[in-house]
């Protein structure tokens, strides 16, 4: 029997409330914490944060997301799904 492993992955894509409002970043991020809490909480094995640069995308640092995404997770694997380098410092994302 092969042993399969399941993550998620997102972009933040900017969603809207119950009543059809855009949400803000700010709530699409804290939203994405909780819902890398609870995938935690669940055994998921790993989440991975993409960068993007547009205003229906609220993460366009994935790492800082992921910096509060490891202050309320223990055993979930994170990492970055897209980095865009012609926006990054290359030495800096190498290390």
């Amino acid at each position: 029997m092969k042993n399969y492993k399941f993550g998620l992955d997102t972009f933040g894509d900017v969603t809207v409330d119950s009543e059809g409002k855009l949400q803000s970043a700010a709530q699409t991020i804290r939203d994405i914490v909780e819902q890398a809490k609870l995938a935690d909480d669940l055994g998921i094995y790993g989440i991975n944060i993409g960068e993007h640069h547009r205003p229906d995308f609220a993460v366009s640092a994935p790492d800082t997301v992921l910096a509060g995404i490891a202050t309320v997770t223990k055993n979930i694997l994170l990492g970055t799904g897209v980095t865009v380098l012609s926006s990054e410092d290359p030495v800096r994302v190498f290390q």
